[in-house]
């Protein structure tokens, strides 16, 4: 339930009047759940900005979180939530470090057998928990969007797409092929032959375990994709399993040039050009 203005009021001058030892005592507790993972010293801040903010939230008549009151409260909340995901603490030890406040509180209640200090109590430790939550929340947000952009990194990473000649760039892929990577490889692929002018493009895949329907679908929509940018694609890398699996799926490549090895494959490509590949003879001495 939300505070009573008389709960905000008293609140809000205990904050003020304890405001060194509460604080003090707020940030043991929360460093003991830290486990001396986080300084003193940005510990001590960030406690400090936090005690300031409830103090300012509560003061300026704030009954409930999503009060305008608490605006910048929540501003600081999330800004713990965030700095502490990014700093690698789980979402309990963010939180903890808020619900400290309700233990840090009972030290300078004074007579707490009193039934209007307890119900008082009881009333702000409901709002700190619903501060908590938020923060709780607020970390499980941004905790979700650093995973996604790791695994969009990831997916660039693992869809390089690399100059082996004037003319020729090459696409090794490694892993499972799925939608999702199959699109950036294709976006890569086709922006790497307009910025290169590469009339020939490489997909290598012996790194991929394994060629489904699916993964030959993708190769396919990418070939197409670069024929229609006008260049040419040759598939490498088709080791004798894979190339069994294609035939017991019924794959067709069409008269899509395929070779056993990257090193065919630019070979080929080659002797498609004005480009020559010839053994060189070592002179004994």
């Amino acid at each position: 339930m939300p505070l009573s203005p008389e709960e905000a009021n008293r609140f809000a001058d205990l904050l003020e009047r304890h405001a060194e030892p509460l604080a003090a005592r707020w940030t043991e507790l929360s460093a003991a759940g830290l486990k001396g993972r986080l300084s003193s010293a940005e510990l001590q801040r960030q406690t400090a900005d936090l005690h300031k903010s409830f103090q300012q939230a509560i003061g300026s008549g704030s009954r409930d979180l999503n009060d305008e009151a608490a605006t910048e409260l929540r501003a600081q909340l999330s800004e713990l939530s965030s700095s502490r995901a990014r700093q690698g603490f789980s979402a309990t030890e963010t939180a903890t470090s808020v619900y400290a406040l309700k233990e840090a509180m009972l030290a300078v209640l004074g007579d707490q057998s009193n039934v209007a200090t307890l119900r008082d109590y009881v009333a702000f430790s409901a709002f700190v928990d619903r501060a908590a939550l938020f923060t709780f929340d607020s970390y499980v947000r941004v905790r979700e969007a650093l995973i996604a952009d790791q695994a969009e990194q990831l997916l660039e990473l693992s869809t390089p797409v690399v100059k082996l000649w004037d003319g020729v760039v090459a696409v090794p892929l490694v892993g499972t092929l799925d939608s999702a990577r199959a699109q950036v490889v294709m976006e890569r692929l086709l922006q790497t032959l307009v910025d290169t002018g590469s009339p020939y493009a490489i997909i290598d895949i012996t790194g991929v375990p394994a060629v489904d329907t699916q993964v030959a679908q993708h190769i396919l929509k990418t070939v197409v994709a670069a024929r229609l940018m006008g260049a040419d694609c040759i598939i490498s890398g088709i080791r004798p399993q894979i190339a069994q699996t294609i035939v017991a799926l019924g794959i067709e490549f069409g008269d899509i040039a395929t070779k056993a090895s990257l090193a065919d494959a630019l070979r080929y490509v080659l002797g498609r050009t004005s480009y020559r590949v010839v053994a060189s003879k070592r002179t004994e001495r």
